[in-house]
């Protein structure tokens, strides 16, 4: 059974930061890309942050580019997400995600999720 598990969750104040890391629980995720998508109350999940094999490539949503940095460390099978001068907006639950099928984009592509992270910003 594949299990990805995020850690690093929490409450920060606005301008804050926060990392959170993702493990996976095969070595085979670090032949995928890999993923973070966040979900507010009442909204659809958002793509938030992907990164390509090598982590040589990523990409990211437009609210928050500039703010947070995606990698990975492909021999502790893990992967990261900085994020940096943190809004209340930012708040959510966040998903860690692996192989996505199709576009990075959307949600519906990404075969495998953790459980989710609580992040909450105050201002």
């Amino acid at each position: 059974q594949v299990q990805l598990v995020e850690s690093g969750g929490g409450s920060v104040q606005a301008g804050g930061s926060l990392r959170l890391s993702c493990a996976a629980s095969e070595r085979t995720f670090s032949r995928y890309f890999m993923g973070w998508f966040r979900q507010a109350p009442g909204k659809e999940r958002e793509f938030v942050a992907a990164i390509n094999r090598s982590g040589g490539g990523t990409y990211y949503g437009d609210s928050v580019k500039g703010r947070f940095t995606i990698s990975r460390d492909n021999v502790k099978n893990t992967w990261y997400l900085q994020m940096n001068s943190l809004k209340p907006e930012d708040t959510g639950v966040y998903y860690c995600a692996g192989e996505p099928g199709g576009s990075v984009y959307f949600s519906t592509s990404w075969r495998y999720w953790g459980q989710g992270t609580q992040v909450t910003v105050s201002s």
